[in-house]
This record gives C-alpha cells, structure tokens and sequence, in this order.
C-alpha cells in the first residue's frame, strides 16, 4: 500500500493523517474473537497486572477493562496486523524507508466513564534522539463522536514539548490551562471499522469519555526510524534488533535538535496513564 503525494503533505503540515478501508472483513473478524477471549479471561482478574489494566467496577459479571498490554504477545491475530504490510509500508514512507516497532496498546472506552485520555504528547514518554516516530490506531469497531474517539491539534507536532508533570512527578498529561487556546483546535478522528489513524509522536491528543454503549477497542501500535535511539532507557539490544521491520541494524543514531523533558521522577507504582492522570488537579475530560 503506498501513500498519496497530498497524504503525506498532510501528515507533515498537521501532524495526523487518517486512511480509511486499511484492514480488511476477515482480519477484523479475528480480532473482535481475540478481543472476546482476553475480555472472558479478564472475569477472573481481580486487579490491574501486566496484562490488563482494570477500570473501576470491574467484576466477574461485568468486566470492565481499559487497556490490554502488549496485545501481540497475548493473541497472534494482533501480532500479525503489527507487522501486515499494509500498515508497515506506510509507516515506511512516512519514517524515512525504515521501520522498527516500539510498542503495542489494545485501549478500551467502557461505557459510562473512567477511561478518557488527557491531552499529552507521546514524545514526553519516551524521547529519542530524533523525532521519527509514529504511533498508528486500528479501528476494530467504528469510531464515532459519541464513543470517545482520539482527538488531535494540527500542527502541534512542529511546536513545544509541554510539561507533563504535576507536583514534581511525571504524571503524563499538560494541565489544560497551558494549552487552552490549543484544545479549541482540537479534530476528532472518526472513521469506521478497519481504517487507521497516524499521529506524529510529538501531535498533542487525548479522548474524552464513553457515552455510548459500546467499548470502542482501539488498538494502537508505535513505530520508530532504525536510527532513532531512546535517549532515557537502555534496552537489550538483541531484542531491539529484533522489533526491525524494514532496514538494518545499526550503532550510530541520528541526533536531531528536538527538545526533550525527562519523564521522571516517577511515584511508585505509576504504570497506568489513566491513574497517573487522575492525580492532576486539573483536567479537561472530567
């Protein structure tokens, strides 16, 4: 799959880019069954551990969940979208011509709240020494205004690295108040089942809460240019070499000038955005 020439013009002037019609009728089909099982294996679940993060209200009866982690090592249906050409050779264009995969997030919106996104910059979790990082949403069920999609500021992908700190500790979120005239920009990315999204690591964005009544999976992966080295973690690098999708390994990492803010200090036990979220006196989607 190739991008258009007014595609990638958009991603780099806005700093998103939507594609429609992505993922095909049977691979959705694997998915929403591999979504089934881990959501039945989640009743037996008490609290968040290293493969589900639990929502409040959670019970055998009605699980509630917000997040499976890693799902490509928990169903090879999402494995396999991870590394589907369809997405990677986009991903391609849009990095330079190679590809190396970070990360992989299956988020949920259970209806009636406690699941929305304040507005961050994945940049702030994780800098590199260049920017070339992407993260792409599969939509595995239809986004729609109504059940919480991802929304993003234009342009904010070429300005500033805001503050995601409160009270000293890294919590992942800006305090709206830095950004308010940003946040009327703000584009909700609707789109139907089996159409992706693209955003740029360093687009402002966030989601507010369910009001419908389903749980709008959404399935987010996160890619990096093999030459783009994370400046704060030191990873084994023979699984590092291993996340390469498309060009060669290498030692020599691209530095580009791109301001960086450390994510730490870190309060035990914060490994849930949405926890670390609710502790900030101010927010936008509550």
């Amino acid at each position: 799959m190739s991008l258009r020439a007014d595609d990638k013009l958009m991603y780099q002037e806005r700093g998103f880019l939507v594609i429609e019609d992505v993922i095909g009728p049977d691979t959705l089909r694997e998915m929403r069954t591999a979504i089934s099982c881990l959501l039945n294996e989640s009743r037996s679940v008490r609290a968040s551990n290293e493969i589900y993060d639990i929502a409040p209200g959670h019970s055998p009866e009605h699980p509630r969940v917000r997040r499976i982690k890693d799902p490509h090592l928990q169903h090879p249906a999402f494995d396999a979208v991870m590394r589907s050409p369809e997405i990677v050779d986009v991903v391609a264009e849009l990095l330079g011509g190679t590809v190396r995969f970070d990360h992989a997030k299956l988020n949920f919106k259970p209806p009636g709240g406690d699941a929305s996104i304040e507005w961050h910059q994945d940049w702030a979790f994780y800098p590199h020494t260049n920017d070339d990082l992407l993260a792409v949403g599969v939509m595995i069920e239809d986004c729609t205004s109504e059940n919480g999609p991802l929304m993003v500021v234009p342009g904010t992908h070429r300005g500033q690295i805001y503050s995601h700190h409160y009270q000293g500790a890294f919590v992942g979120a800006i305090d709206p108040a830095h950004i308010a005239d940003l946040i009327l920009c703000a584009v909700p990315l609707t789109m139907s089942a089996g159409s992706i999204s693209i955003h740029h690591v360093r687009t402002v964005h966030g989601s507010g809460d369910n009001v419908s009544g389903s749980i709008r999976p959404l399935l987010l992966f996160g890619y990096a240019a093999v030459d783009a080295f994370p400046v704060f973690a030191k990873p084994d690098l023979a699984d590092y070499d291993a996340r390469i999708l498309r060009g060669e390994a290498m030692l020599e990492a691209r530095q580009v000038a791109v301001p960086v803010r450390i994510p730490e200090p870190r309060k035990p036990g914060a490994d849930s955005i949405f926890d670390n979220q609710a502790r900030v006196a101010r927010r936008s989607f509550r």
